[in-house]
């Protein structure tokens, strides 16, 4: 197919036609002498964005927080369902970039926690679901993406982004960890981030997308840039970047695109040498292909040549609007067709949506079993012969203006189901908790008074807070994307506290809820963790459960673990510190430049996180993969057997299975890239076209150094995902799980790897150090009361290597002894042993 292209059609498969110039927030035009269709690329990661009748699902960080490998599977699945079913062929998620190295950091939600193990786990059972669904999924944002200050250029008022500046290692064990799992996954799509890393564009760094992602990594797909993070023409497309997006150059729908015709001039004129440009095609084509969307069956044609293509319009609610919104052709067309994608029945995806919240919803405090509620309340109350009366307080308890009052969910308002940004998602509907507790508590035996705001008046009616027996109290911490501010949050938090005086709201009704002598449950609605100190030892505070962003079936979800419907099995997938300081001078947010391209420094290196809590030795409030169960468990009988023994290098990279194809390299004649004649232009529209052959001009164009020359390939490659070796089981791991307790319930089991003590680089001289311990592997598992499971955990040689830079390779080391800790969370780990 990609041989029978003509230049300007392969110029259309690699360039976007720019912001709203057609239905998708990323459109391509189409190769149609070959039967390629246009490329409709629509976000995120949490649902459909500008969708009608699409799933809000919960955020990443929420479905990080269940732990369950199954329900990632499953979200991926039904999100990619309602994206084909929508005409979607290219879905712009999972995120793991920003993996989370800033608590504070604006989109860390979307991703699913800062460990590189359990963000990677969660990124690839996603990404095999959506295309198990026949969509292509985006592994994003590469790489080192991990605030939103100073992000993108000109966004906030300086010329350049950012520059991550951190180490090989570092790179490789963190960052690089979930995307390397992403490709073995077989993601067919890569976003490139807006930031520099190293100084260099992320969009422009042949290192990181030629050296690392296609060589190491062994990335078959297509490498596409963040909408306008490509800062160059022909330098980005020689360094690995395949596709541009949205089309635009290097301003803002101004439809002066570095690829589109500079593209088809850089072919013509020698300076992108036609062999490139065919393979970023061919990295196109054989998503598409890969993903079977030649099935015209599953994928039929877009207009006019049959009924396909998108169904609705990212640019207006109307069921007809204009086809070339961004454009000045008038033309309309029925744009919105309102398919119902979200499922019916038990294949409704509402209930998945409900089940990945209530498993995503984190009990951390839970005094005197004060949980799950009873429906019908309790006899402890406090009017013997009246009803159980519990308070509801805050703002985030109910609906306020709606879940879509703002763009792109851009303000704190009402309850929180989700952050900002392009990552968010059209709320079909939004349950409040209020709502759900209303309906679920018994109205002929408990009587509910609510307050939805978090300012309580100081001298509130007695009854407000004095006659309840029970109180629960919703506060809240939001954040988003770049692009959007609010209430002076410009994307990343400010701190850590609850917003919207949320602290001041708890400590009121737990020091006056009954008197002072009924319990208070807090629930927290949050992008990341929330620092609790300010209450969390308040003698009335008795549970509290930290929601995360639980999406559409927020209330019914929480209601669900609140009365013991399903267990309290959440997990934290991140560390709750006492301060925003106790995260490390490499957990802060640069919130003002310290010069014309800021620079920031990882100098903690691997050590984000539980890793610094550890090496710091500071106690944290709640640790990294804690949660409480409404039962107990018991871990017993730890046993591992060597399954092939150390040795310090993989073995030899494997010979490629297959060439790529080749074809032509010839350079047509400059007048088949003409514009037609008598075509008609549309204002902004990215076109492939030139307009006269005199444009061609010919020339010596400074490749870089040794670019004619064919490198060495990377030792640490040889496949999908990297070296096939470093997959290779070395260790596995059994331990017994008994349920102690009265009642069924899921239990995390959790794999902690610390590599031995006085370990040398034999390449480089260097001591290596590594953090006290990191998550290996986990699997969640449910058990009836008193029953036991014997659970299996394989752990490779990648889980026990680290990144030598001076070899350029993973290395095992083969002196002293690792220890294996399996328990409940990173620092309740019951039993060890020694490999």
């Amino acid at each position: 197919m990609v041989e029978k292209m003509t230049l300007v059609e392969k110029v259309n498969v690699t360039s976007g036609t720019g912001w709203s110039q057609d239905l998708c927030v990323g459109n391509t035009a189409p190769a149609n002498s070959v039967g390629f269709p246009a490329l409709c690329l629509q976000d995120g990661p949490l649902g459909l964005r500008f969708t009608d009748h699409s799933t809000a699902f919960p955020a990443g960080i929420t479905v990080g927080a269940t732990w369950n490998k199954d329900l990632m599977y499953q979200k991926g699945k039904a999100h990619g369902l309602e994206a084909k079913l929508k005409g979607v062929n290219v879905l712009l998620g999972p995120s793991m970039g920003p993996l989370g190295r800033m608590p504070a950091g604006g989109r860390n939600w979307e991703g699913f926690g800062p460990d590189p193990v359990l963000q990677g786990v969660a990124a690839s059972q996603e990404i095999k679901g959506i295309q198990d669904a026949g969509v292509i999924a985006t592994a994003k944002h590469l790489i080192a993406n991990e605030q939103e200050h100073f992000r993108q250029s000109f966004e906030w008022g300086l010329p350049n982004a950012l520059s991550s500046n951190l180490d090989d290692r570092t790179l490789h064990e963190l960052y690089l960890w979930p995307f390397a799992e992403s490709v073995k996954a077989g993601v067919a799509s890569v976003m490139c981030s807006y930031n520099l890393v190293n100084n260099s564009y992320a969009c422009g760094n042949s290192k990181l997308m030629n050296g690392i992602l296609k060589d190491e990594l062994g990335f078959q797909g297509f490498v596409q840039s963040d909408w306008l993070a490509q800062r160059s023409g022909v330098a980005s497309a020689l360094a690995g970047l395949d596709m541009t997006m949205p089309g635009d150059g290097l301003r803002w729908q101004d439809g002066r695109s570095l690829f589109g015709p500079h593209l088809t001039k850089a072919a013509l004129n020698g300076s992108i040498p036609m062999e490139r440009l065919n393979d970023m095609v061919t990295r196109v084509v054989a998503a598409w292909y890969q993903l079977k969307q030649d099935n015209q069956t599953q994928w039929p044609a877009p207009p006019p040549e049959g009924n396909g293509g998108p169904n609705f319009s990212s640019f207006t609610d109307e069921k007809i609007g204009l086809i070339h919104p961004g454009s000045d052709d008038k033309t309309k067309a029925e744009v919105n067709k309102f398919v119902d994608v979200q499922g019916k029945g038990k294949s409704s995806h509402g209930r998945l949506a409900k089940q990945i919240a209530a498993e995503g919803t984190v009990v951390v405090k839970n005094d005197g079993g004060i949980l799950p509620l009873d429906k019908k309340g309790s006899s402890k109350k406090r009017d013997a012969g009246g009803k159980y009366k519990v308070g509801i307080f805050g703002e985030d308890a109910g609906p306020g203006d709606g879940p879509n009052a703002c763009p792109d969910r851009s303000c704190n308002q009402g309850t929180l189901g989700s952050g900002w940004g392009s990552g968010a998602a059209e709320f079909p509907y939004l349950v409040p908790p209020l709502e759900a507790l209303q309906s679920a508590f018994d109205s002929k035996s408990v009587e509910i008074t609510s307050l939805l705001s978090n300012d309580v008046p100081a001298k509130a009616s007695s009854s407000l807070f004095n006659d309840q027996d029970l109180c629960i109290v919703f506060i809240n911490s939001d954040s988003g994307e770049g692009f959007e501010s609010w209430d002076g949050i410009r994307a990343d938090r400010n701190d850590l506290f609850a917003q919207k005086g949320g602290d001041k709201l708890v400590q009121r009704v737990a020091r006056e809820c009954g008197k002072g002598k009924s319990d208070t449950i807090v629930v927290v609605h949050a992008v990341g963790p929330v620092v609790l100190e300010r209450w969390i030892d308040l003698p009335g505070v008795k549970a509290v459960l930290l929601a995360n962003l639980p999406g559409e079936e927020s209330g019914n979800a929480l209601a669900d673990v609140v009365f013991g419907d399903v267990d309290a099995s959440g997990r934290l997938p991140y560390t709750v510190g006492k301060s925003l300081s106790d995260y490390g001078p490499g957990g802060q947010v640069l919130y003002y430049p310290n010069g014309v391209v800021p620079q920031q420094d990882f100098k903690e290196r691997l050590y984000i996180d539980y890793r610094h809590f550890d090496k710091e030795n500071i106690a944290p409030r709640y640790e990294f993969g804690f949660g409480l169960s409404f039962t107990t468990f018991e871990f017993a009988n730890l046993t591992i057997t060597e399954k092939k023994a150390k040795s310090a290098s993989p073995a030899p990279r494997p010979d490629a299975a297959a060439a790529p194809p080749s074809y032509s390299t010839d350079v047509p004649d400059p007048s088949t890239a003409l514009f037609p004649p008598g075509f008609r232009k549309l204002k902004n529209r990215i076109y492939p076209y030139i307009t006269s052959t005199s444009d061609v001009k010919h020339g010596k164009y400074p490749y870089p150094k040794g670019y004619d020359q064919i490198q060495a390939p990377s030792p640490a490659g040889g496949a999908e995902g990297g070296n096939p070796d470093l997959y290779t089981s070395h260790v596995s791991v059994s331990v017994n799980l008994k349920n102690t307790g009265t009642r069924k319930g899921k239990q995390v089991v959790q794999v902690y790897v610390s590599f031995p003590d006085g370990v040398i680089d034999n390449s480089t001289g260097d001591k290596i150090d590594f953090p006290v311990r990191q998550l290996r592997g986990f699997e969640k598992v449910e058990l009836e009361a008193g029953k036991s499971q014997n659970v299996k955990i394989e752990l490779t040689r990648k889980d026990f290597s680290y990144w030598s830079r001076g070899l350029g390779n993973w290395v095992m080391p083969t002196e002293g002894k690792f220890t294996i800790s399996v328990g409940a969370s990173s620092r309740d780990l019951p039993v060890s042993t020694q490999w």
